[in-house]
């Protein structure tokens, strides 16, 4: 896949262009990109960043990092992704306008879209202008149930399935490795510590079942209540793993909750109960 951040990065060919923030690229928006690849056109995907809402000062809890964003997009099919930076002066742009500087540039010749595609300043561009403008419009039904909103409740509730479903794939974690208090090395269980950025969606604090570089995970997410914590970790044991991650980015797949977290009477307890999280971790069955 080729990665662009400006029109003239990206060479000027016969394009079908999907254009959204595609925020996850959850089974709705790879319906859109695999529209584009059927046309037979250079599939081309247009996308923001940030995400217009956080622009416009909103808080959104993003579903997946840019860097996730384009490897999916990637594997979808795009040959091509340019990410347009969404600034005060690409919002200000008139359709006409975003039509002549991102589409016509590149060579669009079709332009992929879903329900409801808005488009330019004020949200006034949209399919029949496309079409003014002479845009071949492929249009792409909604993938009934699935939406950004309804995931990150999901995601919310732990409901980890339902997430799945909607998005093709399990949710997953996205973060670098960084020191933690080494307390899981203590009890045999040595885990990684994730630092996820502020702005990404997380799922409820509890245990789950995952995977993580080929190694299925046990997932701690929360403030460790067993030892009086505050402060919100991210914490994977990777099962029959060995090696040092610190630094390293660590894409943790979250298939299942397992269970609430807790403070035990003892540390021979937590113990005990991280060997039943571990089997059941073993068992657990990845959704999609």
């Amino acid at each position: 896949m080729r990665l662009a951040h400006s029109p003239s990065q990206v060479e000027r060919q016969p394009r079908a262009v999907a254009i959204g923030t595609f925020d996850g690229v959850h089974r709705g928006h790879r319906a859109i990109v695999d529209a584009a690849v059927r046309t037979g056109l250079a599939p081309t995907v247009i996308t923001f960043d940030p995400h217009p809402r956080v622009a416009l000062g909103n808080h959104v809890e993003l579903i997946s990092t840019l860097e996730r964003r384009l490897e999916l997009l990637g594997d979808a099919g795009a040959e091509t992704v340019l990410v347009a930076s969404f600034t005060p002066e690409l919002m200000r742009l008139e359709p006409e306008e975003f039509v002549a500087s991102y589409l016509h540039a590149i060579g669009a010749q079709a332009v992929v879209v879903g329900e409801d595609f808005r488009f330019g300043r004020r949200r006034r561009g949209d399919a029949a202008l496309l079409r003014d403008l002479g845009l071949e419009v492929v249009p792409v039904p909604h993938v009934e149930g699935v939406s950004s909103t309804a995931i990150r409740a999901a995601v919310n509730e732990g409901l980890m399935a339902t997430a799945a479903a909607m998005l093709g794939r399990p949710y997953e974690v996205d973060g670098v490795v960084v020191p933690g208090d080494q307390r899981g090395s203590e009890l045999g269980y040595p885990t990684a510590n994730i630092a996820l950025d502020a702005q990404l969606l997380c799922p409820a604090h509890g245990v789950y079942a995952g995977a993580a570089l080929g190694h299925r995970a046990a997932l701690s997410i929360g403030t460790n209540p067993h030892y009086g914590g505050t402060e919100r970790r991210i914490e994977p044991y990777l099962l029959d793993f060995e090696g040092d991650l610190y630094g390293t980015r660590l894409v943790v797949e979250v298939w299942e909750k397992l269970r609430d977290q807790a403070a035990f009477e003892s540390e021979q307890a937590l113990i005990e109960q991280i060997a039943r999280d571990v089997e059941a971790t073993r068992a657990a069955v990845r959704p999609s």
